[in-house]
């Protein structure tokens, strides 16, 4: 293998993280995800409301879980948020999963991973960005803090891995 076709091992690799899995719903953007592997740092487009699915209660498209953000553990995440819906106030906060889903708002799992107005929520097109690093290794939820707002399904999950060597964005079976 020459170095030239070996330069593009990663970018084969990306590719096969964010695409889809085979059936209906939504698709992934891979303009959603960027990440420098040499500096150890992932940048993730969160957005809040994107389309009409679940009247506006979702992530990028996505509700109960169908989209996972993985990240390796220890990489500085930044999670930049953006309310899109033009009707409620919507946040997000890293939680530990929990059955039931809480109806409340409930502390962050991870220091620094939640928006700010986590309750009251963050207007139309108003914007946040989460920094934090990715640790400890574990199996989180993306959750949105309004009341009620995350137990409607309004929530992906985020994936902490020991063994990733790049983030990747997976669809994953919702739970609804």
């Amino acid at each position: 293998m020459t170095a030239r076709s070996f330069s593009y091992a990663p970018a084969v690799l990306v590719a096969l993280c964010i695409t889809p899995a085979a059936g209906p719903g939504p698709d992934i953007d891979p303009a959603w995800l960027h990440f420098d592997a040499s500096a150890k740092t992932a940048r993730f487009q969160l957005i809040a409301g994107l389309t009409g699915l679940n009247g506006a209660l979702n992530f990028n498209g996505f509700r109960d879980g169908g989209l996972t953000l993985v990240v390796p553990a220890g990489w500085q995440t930044e999670i930049d948020f953006r309310n899109h819906d033009g009707m409620l106030p919507h946040s997000a906060a890293v939680i530990a999963p929990q059955t039931p889903l809480p109806v409340q708002t409930v502390a962050p799992a991870i220091p620094r991973a939640f928006t700010l107005r986590l309750t009251e929520g963050l207007v139309s097109e108003a914007t946040d960005t989460m920094r934090f690093t990715a640790h400890p290794a574990g199996e989180y939820l993306i959750f949105c803090g309004v009341p009620g707002h995350g137990a409607e399904g309004m929530w992906i999950r985020f994936r902490v891995s020991a063994t990733a060597e790049a983030p990747a964005l997976l669809a994953t079976p919702a739970t609804h």
